[in-house]
């Protein structure tokens, strides 16, 4: 690979809502766009991270071909050489590494991952695979000798323990592996916005999430454009009668305003500008509501419109030269480690 590599993945999710929209998928289609001029984008389904937690299995492969048609729908382009998208578990290379891994991986470190914390204590049976998620994720990234890695806050052990077992190896064996820049030159190459969170409606102190039982702080996705418009009508905001930027103070309108400036496709600020010495919130989330509904309507019909063919030639090419890449990178270890001649 002649470019320097970016790589990222959005786990495959049938309930995805606007959160997930404006804070990770809008990011990386964006991404994809403006930076593959000068950089390969590698963007991949991590369909085997999929059941590191339970799931029903019966509804996976659905889930990755709709994740895949949401890329498309999202505005993720088809025809362009430098973007790669794949599903990890069609390149072999991925599990054969995390095996290898494995052996250079410390138990400590595994053990002091905070994700794995949090998650482990709401299973009642721990698998190993939730233990060596970042072990995979290392591979994930490792493979393609990936620089850059946009992470959200409940990433960066991962990235930090890809980049240290990537110093290991090479300190062992050679130089096996392009080392990760660190979080902060991460932080810095993507942008301040990287690991957005976009707030629940109805209680805009959290952040959205597909968890919240009732739904009714939640647009989804998949949420008629009416549904939408109720639940911004509806949305929390607070007594002051002042339409401003404030998220210490006004979350709620806070939240509104941020889901409006990344809808319209501008900053917080011109938004703010737009609705400043308002005072009556409803007129203000109706604003709002107006442009959720339009960005739905648009985006559910491109859904509808996306080409599977096409969708699919692209897959097929992207993960003839991801297998290609990825065995390279393998092989060479592999003969590090004595496992090849």
């Amino acid at each position: 690979m002649s470019k320097q590599v970016i790589l990222t993945g959005l786990r495959a999710n049938n309930d995805l809502h606007i959160g997930n929209y404006l804070g990770a998928l809008l990011p990386l289609v964006d991404m994809a766009k403006t930076k593959s001029s000068e950089y390969q984008v590698n963007i991949f389904v991590p369909d085997l991270h999929s059941f590191t937690t339970p799931i029903d299995h019966s509804k996976l492969q659905e889930q990755i071909v709709q994740n895949l048609r949401v890329f498309v729908a999202a505005g993720l382009p088809l025809d362009n050489d430098n973007v790669h998208i794949y599903r990890q578990s069609y390149i072999p290379a991925h599990s054969e590494l995390t095996v290898i891994l494995n052996s250079f991986a410390y138990m400590g470190e595994l053990s002091r991952m905070t994700q794995f914390k949090d998650k482990s204590e709401k299973l009642e049976n721990v698998t190993a695979g939730l233990f060596d998620y970042p072990v995979l994720m290392a591979a994930d990234i490792l493979l393609y000798n990936a620089a850059y890695v946009p992470v959200g806050d409940d990433q960066t052990q991962h990235l930090e323990f890809t980049r240290d077992i990537a110093e290991r190896m090479n300190n062992k064996f050679g130089e096996l592996f392009v080392v990760p820049n660190a979080v902060k030159e991460q932080h810095s190459f993507f942008g301040k916005e990287q690991g957005l969170r976009i707030k629940d409606l109805q209680d805009p102190t959290k952040k959205m999430s597909k968890s919240d039982e009732s739904a009714k702080g939640i647009i989804f996705m998949n949420d008629s454009p009416e549904e939408a418009k109720k639940k911004i009508m509806s949305a929390a905001t607070d007594s002051l009668a002042n339409v401003a930027y404030d998220p210490e103070n006004q979350p709620g309108i806070a939240s509104l305003l941020q889901i409006h400036a990344l809808l319209k496709g501008q900053s917080i600020d011109e938004s703010a500008k737009e609705f400043a010495g308002q005072t009556q919130y409803g007129e203000f989330k109706a604003a709002v509501a107006e442009v959720v509904e339009t960005f739905l309507t648009d985006f559910q019909n491109n859904l509808v419109s996306v080409n599977d063919d096409q969708l699919r030639a692209k897959l097929e090419a992207s993960e003839k030269a991801m297998n290609l890449a990825a065995n390279q990178t393998l092989h060479k270890v592999q003969k590090a480690v004595g496992l090849r001649g």
